[in-house]
């Protein structure tokens, strides 16, 4: 009889990668703490080797861990928080924990997809707006972490989705319906570093593609690039509305930065919706007390069904995956 092949160790780890046993540690237990160099080594080998921490072995031989797992970014951000209420609804009707890891770095990302489905210290991860690549969806697949992403799609993985550019579609049609010739646009249209989901070049794309089709444009004079924080928001609004000849309807990426908007429009005593129109795009909370136009896309439900989805995987992993696409729909309220 053939001797048993004996498991690869935490040592043998060490001595392919090249580092040491703690430099191990930290990449699978505070991965934040690891530069993307050495983590990249240390996940090579471990997947080389295929090792299997001491930790995860433990949680593969117990049953569930009750918790589940909510990688995203932009934590405060109002839909984001609207999306993680709908998660904590549907948890709450079930006998789960949420761990919610936040993500600030493509590093700190890539930490977490390489750490979390060996260490198995939840029973299934939702990811939100944060693009997953075909080695990561690979790793979540191989070890068995049952995954949803919500607003990014992968073939390997549960997926919800929104189509960005008919919003933009909605939100030209609204404008065009409502007799306005002069359009502008204001949204991040270049992110700082590619962490996140980009869905406002999608929205870009569809407005001004609606426009077109009507025989009207959208100058590039008229579109402002700003991050979603306020004083920026609101200098990128300042700038479209002090122009000599400023548009007569603006479409605003987020619900957050038309309200930006909405507050220079007051400063600069502009009136809306006599003299200026908005539409936003979320439907977050607030949009619906400041009588806010928007594209309502369904944050509170797309929460809740990612975990019912990731909770049945979880009950039987032998379901396929599921790839749902949540209608958009424009809310019209007393902005346009």
């Amino acid at each position: 009889m053939p001797p048993k092949k004996k498991s690869p160790t935490i040592y043998d780890v060490a001595q392919l990668s090249g580092v040491s046993i703690s430099t191990i540690s930290r990449v699978l237990n505070a991965p934040d703490k690891v530069n993307s160099e050495t983590q990249k080594r240390v996940m090579d080998a471990i997947d080389q080797l295929g090792f299997i921490p001491r930790a995860e072995a433990r949680a593969r031989a117990m049953q569930n861990t009750g918790r589940i797992g909510v990688l995203t970014p932009f934590f405060t951000a109002p839909s984001f928080v609207q999306r993680l209420r709908g998660v904590a609804s549907a948890l709450s009707k079930e006998n789960y924990e949420l761990l919610i890891y936040p993500v600030r770095s493509l590093d700190q990302l890539q930490g977490y997809i390489s750490s979390i489905p060996l260490m198995r210290n939840i029973d299934g991860l939702i990811i939100m707006s944060l693009s997953i690549g075909d080695q990561d969806a690979q790793r979540l697949s191989i070890n068995g972490m049952e995954t949803v992403l919500i607003e990014y799609s992968h073939p390997q993985l549960n997926s919800i989705t929104i189509d960005d550019q008919h919003g933009g579609k909605l939100a030209a049609e609204h404008l065009i319906n409502k007799g306005h010739k002069s359009f502008g646009f204001l949204g991040d249209i270049e992110p700082p570093e590619r962490l996140a989901i980009h869905p406002v070049q999608s929205r870009l794309t569809g407005f001004t593609q609606t426009l077109q089709e009507a025989g009207l444009s959208l100058s590039k004079t008229y579109i402002r690039s700003a991050p979603y924080t306020q004083k920026e928001s609101r200098q990128a609004a300042l700038e479209l509305l002090s122009l000599p000849k400023p548009p007569t309807a603006i479409f605003a990426a987020s619900d957050t930065q038309a309200l930006s908007i909405m507050k220079v429009a007051r400063q600069l005593n502009i009136k809306v919706p006599d003299d200026l129109a908005v539409v936003g795009f979320d439907d977050i909370d607030v949009a619906e007390h400041v009588d806010l136009t928007t594209i309502r896309q369904h944050l509170d439900e797309s929460g809740k069904l990612a975990t019912e989805i990731l909770l049945a995987r979880v009950e039987d992993p032998s379901r396929p995956p599921q790839h749902i696409n949540l209608p958009l729909n424009l809310i019209e309220r007393q902005t346009t």
